[in-house]
């Protein structure tokens, strides 16, 4: 049969659009195959392992320290004052230098005083001329009264009348100390070796046993005044009892190292002084003096200083770094890895700050693996891939611990 080619080509266009319409079909159903099979495949594949640096948890014997802030003061400090009253004539020192226990420092008129002296003398002299007499009226009249020469009683009068002036003669000899103590008066002597601090009365003024001329300070060794808490005391002492050392002791074995204000390390080592005797109801401390060498009186009063100590031996204890630890609503964590190299977080109690770690109370065991890095994006349980670095424990920029704590 023979077919027009018409109808041949109306018969091919009318297939196409079927064609068309079943590719398009097996297209999209291929795609939403597809699409089904990735989202399977999403949901069982796990997320990869977070890589972090993790250090091991650390046991060691820890040092705790306290440390205070302190006064610096003179070992002894000595106010100058006259016993002599008069006009100050003269000032014998340069202020700010070392004087010499017995140097003159000051000197008031004599002029005064060197005439009492002269009457005082001239009265000793009296007396003792009066003894004289005595003596030699008793001499003279004791082998008489044995012969009967002359009455008893008057050789009884004769010697009551030297020992009068036997008494007169020692008042006036007293009296001539006196003044000879009042004329060296007035010359003002340092009591004690030290620095002899600025004037405060000058030269012409009218001064008396209440007038403060100057003070000296024996400044080697020098006093550290510093207070600790009540509760750092008893701490302390139950420490000492304990046989942990007892650091309050006067001459400790436990030495004392000083901070200056410029932030250096004072290079002597120094010891607790004394302890005292009472607590400051007001401010709920005890004050404690320190000693330390000062070879040059460098170090002088008023200056400020913390001075630092070992309280406290703690062994085995448990360090991690601090940037391991954070803080989640109030409570310091640490995240350790577990055996299944997943995450662990630990709620731990934090004790002192030891140089660049934390020392760890409870909640961390030594030798775990804490991690380091990545904190914010852990959780509990997620999957990490460890790398241990290595890490030492520092304590070039330890902070102390209040002893009390």
């Amino acid at each position: 049969m023979v077919v027009h080619p018409k109808s041949r080509l109306g018969a091919i266009v009318s297939i196409v659009p079927a064609l068309v319409g079943t590719a398009a079909l097996l297209a999209v159903g291929s795609a939403f195959i597809s699409g089904c099979g990735s989202k399977v495949l999403a949901k069982s594949t796990p997320p990869p392992a977070v890589p972090v640096a993790v250090v091991k948890a650390e046991e060691s014997d820890v040092p705790i320290t306290g440390e205070w802030v302190g006064t610096l003061d003179g070992y002894v400090n000595a106010q100058i004052q006259p016993q002599a009253t008069g006009y100050l004539i003269r000032q014998d020192y340069r202020e700010g230098t070392q004087v010499e226990k017995g140097q003159v420092l000051f000197e008031i008129d004599p002029r005064p005083f060197e005439a009492a002296l002269h009457q005082a003398e001239g009265q000793l002299g009296e007396a003792q001329a009066q003894l004289a007499l005595a003596i030699i009226n008793v001499n003279r009249d004791t082998p008489l009264a044995e012969a009967h020469a002359i009455a008893r009683s008057q050789l009884d009068n004769e010697v009551q009348q030297k020992a009068q002036a036997q008494a007169a003669v020692e008042t006036a000899q007293a009296a001539v100390d006196t003044a000879k103590l009042n004329l060296g008066f007035t010359q003002v002597r340092s009591l004690i070796t030290g620095v002899a601090g600025q004037a405060t009365t000058q030269v012409g003024n009218l001064v008396n046993a209440q007038s403060v001329l100057t003070s000296v300070s024996q400044l080697n060794p020098i006093k550290v005044y510093f207070s600790i808490s009540d509760s750092e005391y008893l701490a302390l002492v139950q420490r000492a009892s304990n046989g942990g050392g007892d650091l309050l002791e006067g001459k400790s074995r436990i030495p004392l190292t000083m901070t200056l204000a410029n932030g250096e390390v004072y290079p002597y080592k120094g010891h607790i002084d004394f302890v005292d005797r009472q607590l400051n109801a007001q401010t709920g401390a005890i004050r404690i003096a320190a000693a330390f060498p000062n070879p040059g009186n460098i170090l002088r009063p008023g200056q400020f200083a913390r001075v630092r100590a070992e309280t406290q031996m703690l062994h085995d204890a448990v360090l991690v770094p601090q940037v391991a630890v954070s803080e989640f609503q109030g409570q310091e964590q640490v995240y350790t890895v577990a055996a299944n190299h997943t995450v662990h977080v630990n709620n731990v109690k934090l004790g002192p700050q030891y140089g660049n770690s934390w020392v760890v109370d409870s909640g961390v065991a030594g030798g775990s693996l804490v991690i380091t890095d990545y904190l914010q994006k852990l959780r509990e349980g997620a999957r990490v891939a460890p790398h241990v670095t290595q890490y030492q424990p520092s304590v070039a920029s330890q902070t102390s611990q209040p002893a009390g704590q």
